[in-house]
């Protein structure tokens, strides 16, 4: 992609967008000048970055998240975490408190450590239109805030947060990277290096895939050269979740939502960053996985002649591809989990479980999508090996699990499933 340019990632032709978004990302503040240290996800942020996460679209996560957000996982776990719920849908964060009037707030609401929390309103303040804001407490310190803005055209959610995502290397990159739409609904997006050295994404999706709620999420997210995150989102409701629709679009255009997210004034705030604490001793290491790219290759290694690959991507321990064999697109999956552990043989029980003659336990199911995609059906196939190496498989009759089906079923036979879960290719995987 060339410098200073835009990459929209809709598939069709929006000129008024593009334009925009091309000025967007020729234009740009000065760099930033800090010094980060560590990665995100490495890190001690734990309620900003898991807000942050969970609304990222690029999934990485656990075997358990297979249908819940795509396939393993965020546009952040992490949409999902290695730990997290198994049953979040959303792209956005959990719901937050109501706010309070920008002149206080209670002791609950306080974020966690970092930066004054007061001053990241204020610089959210300077840098938006003329209108009346409400926020969540604004005392104490903290990496992020929320606030509603009513500019006459109906109350708005909006919520910014600052992180450290690392220095060199691709620390932060699938921050600003726009999602695979095989995982995420949105409408447009775009994403390219400003000429600061900056990298930029701008998102106009929505909170739910499954369409839910017709909440809609505009999100830009600036990643300085430095190593800092800047995360801006708004909402055409007065809340990101939970909340009715006060207007047919968020607020800001994506002109102001460039301006807000490269703001000067965020540079003193982002110098105040705290080096994220270490972790606690006791704190459990995430078991090492297969790297994004081993896995997704051993996929499209794995797949019968005549799937065509329309899409792929995934993280450490997942990927997914698109396939079409000429009936239509169907979303094919995998997680693998080599150190799953005994503990994972309680979901290996009741209709559907047999055992291999080595012990292997299998379980296939075939079930509705969960996803909100009309006629969406969705099987899938999960193994476990007496020593713990956890394979799942799973196959959808549409090129997206919110989207209608394509076919009356997926392109992979349950048999194909069950072959592709049980290749000894995944167990010569190095892992991470």
């Amino acid at each position: 992609m060339p410098q200073n340019e835009g990459h929209p990632h809709d598939g069709a032709p929006h000129p008024r967008f593009e334009e925009e978004l091309g000025a967007v990302l020729r234009t740009t503040g000065d760099g930033f000048s800090a010094d980060g240290r560590r990665e995100l996800v490495e890190g001690g942020l734990r309620r900003g970055r898991r807000r942050l996460m969970r609304r990222r679209l690029a999934v990485t996560g656990g075997a358990l998240a297979l249908a819940a957000v795509g396939i393993g996982g965020v546009y952040g776990g992490s949409l999902l975490d290695p730990a997290g719920d198994p049953t979040a849908t959303s792209v956005a964060g959990p719901p937050r408190p109501a706010p309070s009037e920008d002149t206080g707030g209670g002791k609950e609401n306080r974020p966690e450590a970092g930066v004054p929390v007061r001053d990241i309103a204020a610089v959210l303040k300077a840098h938006t239109p003329a209108g009346k804001w409400q926020f969540d407490g604004l005392e104490g310190r903290g990496q992020s805030v929320t606030g509603v803005y009513d500019d006459g055209g109906g109350k708005a959610g909006v919520s910014v947060g600052l992180f450290r995502a690392g220095t060199g290397g691709e620390a932060g990159k699938d921050q600003v990277t726009c999602p695979d739409k095989a995982l995420v609904r949105y409408d447009r997006c775009a994403d390219g290096q400003v000429p600061n050295g900056d990298r930029i994404m701008i998102l106009q999706g929505y909170v739910y895939s499954d369409g839910r709620e017709e909440t809609k999420n505009w999100r830009a997210v600036l990643l300085t050269k430095d190593g800092f995150l800047v995360d801006v989102s708004e909402y055409n409701a007065a809340a990101e979740k939970g909340a009715a629709v006060t207007r047919e679009n968020p607020p800001f255009s994506l002109s102001q939502l460039k301006a807000l997210v490269t703001a000067d004034g965020w540079r003193p705030l982002l110098k105040k960053l705290g080096a994220p604490p270490q972790p606690d001793p006791g704190t459990p290491q995430r078991p090492p996985v297969p790297s994004a790219a081993a896995v997704q290759a051993t996929l499209r290694s794995l797949l019968p002649k005549g799937a065509a690959v329309m899409s792929h991507g995934g993280g450490d321990g997942h990927g997914y591809v698109v396939v079409d064999d000429g009936r239509g697109r169907s979303l094919v999956g995998v997680d693998v989990q080599p150190s799953a552990g005994k503990s994972g043989a309680q979901l290996f029980t009741g209709a559907g479980v047999s055992t291999l003659p080595d012990g292997t336990k299998v379980k296939s199911v075939r079930q509705p999508g969960e996803k909100g995609g009309a006629g969406v059906v969705w099987w899938s196939v999960d193994t476990l090996t007496p020593q713990g190496f956890r394979v799942v498989v799973s196959a959808f009759n549409a090129g997206a699990q919110y989207e209608a089906a394509t076919r009356d079923e997926p392109a992979l036979t349950m048999e194909q499933l069950k072959a592709l879960a049980l290749s000894p290719k995944w167990h010569e995987l190095p892992l991470n």
